[in-house]
């Protein structure tokens, strides 16, 4: 049976989100508060009490990878772990936000208990309800007092647009909203937990480092020593992570909590997903793509200004994108300077009928000069099959890529230089590490923002093991796991690559019968998926 702290009576809430005379127990597991769905598919009863809890755990199942809540209906609530599962009699103490002046005039302002976002909002009649995940913002009990929180922040893997804006936005908003004032910096990445110095972190510290691109705690890839990271943690008593960093340093991020969980410290790990290649799952998209896809217009300008300048010029721009193509393609459909688009996620050819040359030559002829877009992970199979070399990984375990912007760029030169029918002028650009270190634009910092105080609210409430990020419009706590499965990558089946197509009128240098293969491996996959959510 839970107990209710002396600390955890209820008071009448300032914001009333939800019905104040109903009494949650305060250390109850979270999970409970969903009982069985009715059939009309209405939401049940709150659980007020601890009578209920058998029925609603019959219904829930709690393991390292997955906290799945059920209903009617076919819901599917993909639950996020909360320091009450395995710290029993936690205390919790009322939300310094309902006295926060700032938030006085806000109505309904704390997030009720019951809210979730689903994953799917397209649907049919008939379809099940389908996956959900918790809401985030803020609670009206937390299980941290203000004094007695200490936070460190740690910035991981590569640079993106936005990086000091979370951090700025951390700092200020654990300050401003919830009055903490104990913040630090962790320099250099994960190693930096057990082999650099710390940073203290006040609003004062940072406030304009939002206008600067990179990170002002350093960064590096690897260095994850999960023992001496959680032994530091543990040592100098920090109470909340804030991990900023791809899918390599979330799947770091998840085995730190499972060994924070296993000690059984009062410890909230909260990871907020940074890649400028818009490849995380789930989430709408990752902050510091719409910057990147801004700042790659310089380069695509640039690159049409010069193919336009001389006879049979060729502009040709390499972009970031290892598995997808999202920025590439964005920036094309931005740009509309583009004559071909070339992503990892639609194969192409260069040689023989239908192929790359043959298109770059009916373009020349038609207008005289022509733009192309290359993501990094594009054609990797021919540089593959061309140079012997064996496959080598970074701190990250990231492959590392051949530049296939340069062999093409020169396979495309040697090409025509041997027909002797056609003289170009091709310039190649690759303006990658420019975009990565510029500061956030407006649409990122705003961004930037909500993901650092919905990470805080997370944390304060009480959750753990979590990343944060919009899922159709609204910001959701998401297990781990479900950010580590698989790369998000660019649909060649569906419209928006369509649209990339129609813009730049390019060939889709794919058969009808390659097309339908792809088209049924992407049904497989997605079934697949969703056989695996509902299992």
């Amino acid at each position: 049976m839970d107990s209710i702290s002396s600390t955890t009576s209820l008071v009448t809430p300032k914001f009333r989100c939800f019905d104040p005379t109903n009494i949650y127990p305060a250390t109850a597991n979270h999970r409970r508060y969903y009982s069985t769905l009715p059939s009309s598919c209405s939401r049940s009863p709150r659980v007020t009490g601890n009578n209920n809890t058998t029925n609603v755990m019959a219904n829930s199942t709690t393991t390292a990878d997955a906290k799945i809540v059920t209903g009617d209906c076919g819901y599917l609530l993909e639950d996020v772990p909360h320091l009450s599962d395995y710290i029993h009699e936690l205390p919790t103490y009322p939300n310094p936000l309902q006295d926060n002046p700032a938030y006085s005039v806000v109505k309904q302002y704390f997030v009720d208990v019951d809210d979730t976002v689903a994953q799917k909002i397209v649907v049919q009649k008939e379809s099940p309800r389908g996956t959900h995940f918790r809401r985030a913002g803020p609670r009206q009990k937390v299980f941290f007092e203000s004094d007695e929180v200490h936070a460190c922040i740690v910035t991981c893997g590569g640079l993106c647009p936005g990086l000091n804006t979370v951090i700025r936005e951390i700092v200020c908003g654990l300050h401003h909203m919830y009055g903490v004032t104990r913040v630090i910096g962790i320099e250099g990445g994960y190693k930096g937990f057990y082999a650099r110095n710390t940073i203290p972190l006040t609003p004062k510290v940072v406030n304009d480092i939002h206008k600067r691109g990179g990170t002002i705690l350093g960064t590096s890839r690897g260095g994850h020593d999960t023992s001496k990271i959680v032994d530091s943690i543990q040592d100098r008593g920090i109470n909340q992570v804030y991990i900023i960093g791809g899918d390599g340093t979330q799947k770091g991020a998840s085995v730190i909590f499972e060994e924070i969980r296993t000690r059984g410290l009062k410890v909230a790990v909260a990871g907020i997903p940074k890649t400028i290649d818009n490849d995380i799952p789930v989430i709408d998209k990752s902050f510091g793509f719409d910057t990147a896809v801004e700042e790659a217009q310089r380069a695509i300008k640039a690159a049409h200004v010069e193919s336009e300048s001389v006879e049979n010029g060729i502009g040709f721009v390499k972009l970031m994108g290892r598995h997808s193509g999202f920025i590439a393609m964005y920036a094309t459909l931005a740009s509309r300077d583009v004559d071909c688009c070339l992503i990892p996620e639609s194969p192409f050819y260069l040689e023989g009928l239908g192929g790359l040359f043959e298109y770059i030559e009916k373009r020349l002829k038609e207008n005289g000069h022509m733009v192309i877009v290359v993501a990094e992970g594009a054609g990797q199979e021919f540089l593959s099959e061309k140079i012997s070399s064996k496959d080598k990984e970074d701190a990250s375990e990231n492959k590392q890529l051949h530049d296939v912007g340069f062999w093409i760029s020169q396979k495309i030169k040697d090409h025509f230089s041997k027909q002797q029918k056609m003289t170009i002028n091709l310039k190649y650009i690759d303006p990658t590490y420019m975009i990565c270190a510029v500061p956030s634009n407006a649409s990122d910092n705003v961004y930037c923002t909500l993901l650092a105080h919905s990470a805080i609210h997370g944390a304060m409430a009480g959750y753990t093991g979590f990343t944060v990020g919009p899922v159709n419009g609204r910001h959701a706590y998401i297990p781990f796991h479900r950010i580590n499965e698989r790369p998000n990558k660019v649909v060649i089946t569906d419209r928006m690559w369509a649209r990339c197509l129609s813009s730049t009128n390019q060939p889709s240098f794919l058969s009808p019968k390659q097309l339908s293969e792809k088209k049924a491996e992407e049904e497989q996959r997605e079934n697949h998926i969703e056989d695996l959510e509902i299992k």
